[in-house]
C-alpha cells in the first residue's frame, strides 16, 4: 500500500519567531531607565539604547517595537522594581496597617528615587509641549499605581478591613499625603536628605490617617 505523502499544509506549524532573550530584554530595559532619566525623551536615541545594553538597535526594535513603547516599558519596570505587584496582593488574614505601611513605603521609595525625581523634571518642563508624552507617562507609572491600589482597597472592603465610600478617591487622598511637602522640595532641589527615621515618621503618620478616615469602626 502506498502511504500518501503529506502536504506541506498537514506539517505541524512552526512557533512564530524565536523566543525573546530576557537577558537582553531586562538589559535594554535597565539602559533605556537610565537614559530615559538622564537625557529626556527626545534626547535619548534608540542607537545610544543599544549601546548602552550591548546589543544590536535592531534587537531593541524586536523586544520594544518603538521608541513610545520602550519609554512606556521603562517606567513601567521603575515602578514595578520599587512596589512589585506582590505588595497588591495580600494574603488573608494580614492586618490591613501593615499592608499600607508596605505600599506607603515602596511608593515613598519610588517617587524619591534619582530617576523617578529626573523623569519627573522632565514631565514638568514639558508640560503643554508633548501631551502624548504625557500621556505616555502618566499611563504607565499613577494611573496603573492608582488602579491597582484601588482594587486593593475594595479588596479591604470585601474583607470588612476598611470602609470607604469612594475608592478611587481615597486612592488619590493616600498617594498625595505621602508625598507632602518633602516631594515638591526634592524636585526643586532645594531639599537636603532626610533620615530614614523621619522618613519613617511620616509614613506611619499618613498611614494611621488613612485608617482614621477609613478604617472600620
Amino acid at each position: 500500500m502506498i502511504r500518501p505523502v503529506k502536504s506541506e499544509s498537514t506539517k505541524k506549524p512552526q512557533p512564530p519567531g524565536r523566543p525573546k532573550d530576557m537577558g537582553k530584554h531586562e538589559a535594554i530595559l535597565d539602559a533605556a531607565k537610565r537614559l530615559f532619566a538622564t537625557h529626556g525623551f527626545d534626547g535619548t536615541r534608540m542607537d545610544a539604547i543599544a549601546k548602552a545594553a550591548d546589543v544590536s538597535k535592531l534587537t531593541v526594535y524586536s523586544h520594544f517595537g518603538d521608541k513610545d513603547t520602550l519609554f512606556k516599558a521603562a517606567v513601567e519596570a521603575k515602578c514595578e522594581q520599587q512596589m512589585p505587584a506582590g505588595l497588591f496582593k495580600v494574603p488573608p488574614g494580614t492586618p490591613v496597617r501593615d499592608a499600607l505601611l508596605a505600599i506607603a513605603h515602596g511608593f515613598h521609595g519610588l517617587i524619591h528615587s534619582p530617576e523617578s525625581l529626573s523623569l519627573h523634571r522632565m514631565m514638568i518642563a514639558n508640560a503643554g509641549q508633548d501631551a502624548h508624552l504625557s500621556e505616555l507617562f502618566f499611563d504607565a507609572g499613577p494611573r496603573k499605581t492608582l488602579f491597582v491600589f484601588e482594587r486593593f482597597l475594595e479588596q479591604s472592603i470585601a474583607a470588612k478591613q476598611l470602609d470607604i465610600p469612594e475608592p478611587a478617591r481615597a486612592a488619590q487622598h493616600f498617594f498625595c499625603l505621602l508625598k507632602g511637602i518633602g516631594h515638591l522640595k526634592q524636585l526643586c532641589g532645594c531639599a537636603t536628605p532626610v533620615r530614614r527615621k523621619e522618613i519613617a515618621a511620616h509614613i506611619d503618620s499618613v498611614v494611621d490617617l488613612f485608617l482614621r478616615a477609613y478604617g472600620r469602626r
